[in-house]
């Protein structure tokens, strides 16, 4: 039909990773926002977590990924923050250590 814009695929864009404390050392409260400059909605996905194991002396020690639903679906257009609690194995994070989750991905469809 003349006149009407072509459809386009999912497009998610991800917001810096908003952190806050959790109960426990060894996880922490992560808030993104995903925008969608697609037409189409995104309709499933994975949203993946690279979170650094931070010694006391500031020392990064790993980098463990861990992966949690995308809230989905999202319209085409649409904009939505969503709020993770993002953990480690607390074996990994002792007494004294903490957890940054400074990257995050995400996978659509």
């Amino acid at each position: 039909m003349p006149g009407t814009p072509a459809s386009t695929p999912a497009r998610l864009t991800l917001s810096a990773p908003v952190r806050a404390a959790a109960a426990d050392r060894w996880c922490e409260r992560v808030t993104v926002t995903f925008t969608n400059t697609g037409t189409t909605a995104a309709r499933s996905g994975t949203v993946s977590f690279a979170t650094h194991i931070i010694g006391a002396l500031g020392v990064d020690w790993a980098t463990i990924t861990t992966s949690q639903p995308l809230p989905a679906p999202l319209a085409g257009g649409a904009s939505k923050a969503q709020t993770y609690t993002v953990c480690v194995e607390s074996w990994r994070v002792p007494l004294g250590m903490h957890v940054d989750t400074r990257k995050v991905t995400a996978t659509w469809s």
